[in-house]
């Protein structure tokens, strides 16, 4: 199993970054619901990695190997 990251930076302005690593798709939205909610649960800008987009472009490319097969 690959190592799963979850980093918090804090800027001295009060916002707060959070960046996963190590988990492919969607995922990583609910690993990180509950400290979202914690800091306030108001979410400015939500920048998904090309980690995010594997797991669905994955689905796809074996969707299209089952119709072909």
């Amino acid at each position: 199993m690959e190592l799963q990251e979850i980093e918090v930076f804090i800027e001295k302005d009060g916002q707060v970054r959070i960046e996963v690593r190590g988990v492919k798709g969607m995922s990583c939205l609910d690993l990180t619901k509950d400290l979202e909610e914690a800091l306030g649960g108001q979410i400015e800008m939500r920048e998904m990695t090309p980690e995010a987009d594997e797991t669905a472009q994955e689905q796809v490319q074996d969707w299209q190997r089952q119709r072909q097969g």
